[in-house]
């Protein structure tokens, strides 16, 4: 399966991302590797995502939330929770 995802940092900031394995990437970035993935090495939670089955899917899905303002990202989180 393949995830698009957003996290929020303990400062407050939002990443979106996909991934083919969600566990791993949360960890990597509670590691200490986030700023692989997100430029910080701040702790992250998971605070959305979506399945798809194909990496194309989950990568046009994340395409679209990247260009959701911060306001329009917090209602889609809002709605799912």
């Amino acid at each position: 399966m393949n995830y698009t995802y957003i996290v929020q940092c303990s400062d407050g900031t939002l990443y979106t991302g996909w991934t083919n394995d969600l566990e791993k990437r949360i960890e990597a970035h509670n590691r200490g590797k986030g700023a692989k993935y997100t430029k910080t090495r701040l702790p992250v939670h998971l605070v959305y995502y979506e399945e798809f089955p194909t990496k194309e899917e989950a990568m046009s899905r994340e395409y679209g939330i990247k260009r959701l303002s911060r306001t329009e990202k917090l209602n889609l989180i809002a709605k799912n929770m």
